[in-house]
């Protein structure tokens, strides 16, 4: 009774009605006619059960990553493994509700080891890991009396990234160029005395054998390769709750994180090792120099209800080795951004992209009053500001990173 749809269950019914009314009124014609119509949905249903149906399906998006508004192309294989041709099939693939609407395809006939492609597209404006599948089909009867629903165990992963703008080249400091290449150090640049070498492999460069060490040793031996070795940086990302202003795709909070992608990619396509810090405290990247671990991490990052940085700052501190801090904050005190500053020391640059969440509701003399406390504190550290109000990309302010000496602080403790 189950795979009987509505028009089955009318013809069932039509036909016990029929039979039931012959029996009384003492009507072979309409027994008959009662008999036909009951057995046609049952004898469906019958036929329906006992297909033998083997069908493989694979699914394939293109791309596997699209960034919050872009389109992404899902492409289903539906095979026929069986020498048996298929009946009027109805395929309906499981797509989250952000994503748009389940879509819904209708295949009359596959012929034996046929294949059929079916291509639509999924667009959401929400970032987020989004779970394609699993496929179902329905097989139904020409008459649409029985349907029968068989589901596929696969599905696959579409990651929705942050909006990523292109940033213009900024020069952070005399530490870290920002020219893109790795810098390469050669451990036979120290001299022959300095080298550490070892012993000769197959393969090697003849024109690497290091003769003295053969000499002292009594066997081949090389000089070590060149050792390559990269800049480190870090990101820091204020996902505070109550740090942020406004809902939805254009709250500041959706604007901070994908500044902070546009930064960590920009920053890493220059050759930077970046590792990503929130107030939660370190993220684990894959991946240091390139960018998609970084984008499929802020692709599900969340507010938190951390109502303080410190777990962040630490993590920050206990990384050591970073040339540049990258923090971008929302709403902040003066002692809350003192804590950051003191982070900053000789080798190391630091560049606060400051959100002004007063212009995500309206202007508020006290916060605007809070965030100039904040910018003179950070820049009496010797941060780097730029500021982020509402409606403005990140990309065409990014060039306030290099002015360093912007906001500095002047004897008196004003800002110059």
């Amino acid at each position: 009774m189950r795979a009987l749809t509505s028009r089955g269950r009318s013809f069932l019914a039509s036909g016990i009605a029929a039979l039931l009314m012959a029996f009384l009124l003492g009507e072979n014609d309409l027994f008959r006619i009662g008999v036909l119509v009951t057995a046609l949905p049952l004898l469906a249903a019958m036929v329906v059960a006992r297909t033998r149906y083997r069908l493989s399906c694979a699914r394939r998006l293109d791309p596997p990553r699209a960034e919050v508004g872009g389109e992404a192309t899902v492409t289903l294989r539906l095979e026929n493994v069986t020498r048996l041709p298929t009946g009027l099939l109805l395929i309906e693939d499981t797509v989250p509700y952000a994503l748009g609407v389940r879509p819904r395809f209708v295949l009359d006939r596959v012929e034996p080891r046929g294949v059929r492609e079916i291509d639509y597209r999924v667009r959401s404006d929400l970032r987020g890991r989004y779970t394609i599948g699993p496929l179902s089909i329905r097989i139904a009867d020409p008459f649409g009396l029985v349907e029968l629903t068989r589901s596929f165990t696969i599905s696959d992963t579409l990651v929705v990234t942050p909006h990523v703008a292109a940033l213009p080249h900024v020069r952070l400091s005399g530490e870290w160029t920002g020219g893109g290449d790795s810098r390469t150090r050669s451990v036979a640049a120290a001299g022959d005395d300095d080298v550490a070498p070892r012993e000769y492999r197959q393969g090697d460069d003849l024109r690497r054998v290091h003769w003295r060490s053969t000499a002292r040793y009594g066997e081949l031996m090389v000089r070590r390769e060149e050792q390559q070795w990269q800049s480190r940086g870090a990101l820091l990302l204020d996902t505070r709750r109550h740090a942020h202003r406004g809902e939805g795709p254009r709250s500041s909070f959706e604007v901070a994180v994908s500044a902070a992608a546009s930064i960590g990619v920009h920053l890493a396509h220059e050759g930077l090792g970046l590792r990503l810090v929130t107030d939660q405290g370190a993220e684990h990247l894959t991946d240091s120099g390139l960018s998609y671990s970084l984008l499929d991490t802020l692709a599900v990052v969340r507010h938190s209800p951390a109502r303080s940085l410190e777990m962040g700052i630490s993590a920050l501190r206990s990384g050591g080795g970073d040339g540049l801090i990258v923090a971008v904050l929302g709403a902040m005190d003066a002692d809350e951004a003192r804590e950051l500053a003191r982070l900053r020391h000789s080798g190391i640059t630091g560049v606060a992209v400051l959100l002004d969440v007063s212009t995500w509701e309206g202007r508020d003399r006290a916060a605007e009053d809070n965030h100039q406390a904040v910018q003179t504190v950070l820049a009496g550290y010797g941060w780097r500001i730029v500021r982020l109000p509402a409606g403005t990309s990140i990309a065409s302010v990014w060039q306030d990173a290099a002015n360093r000496g912007r906001y500095a602080l002047g004897p008196a403790g004003g800002a110059a």
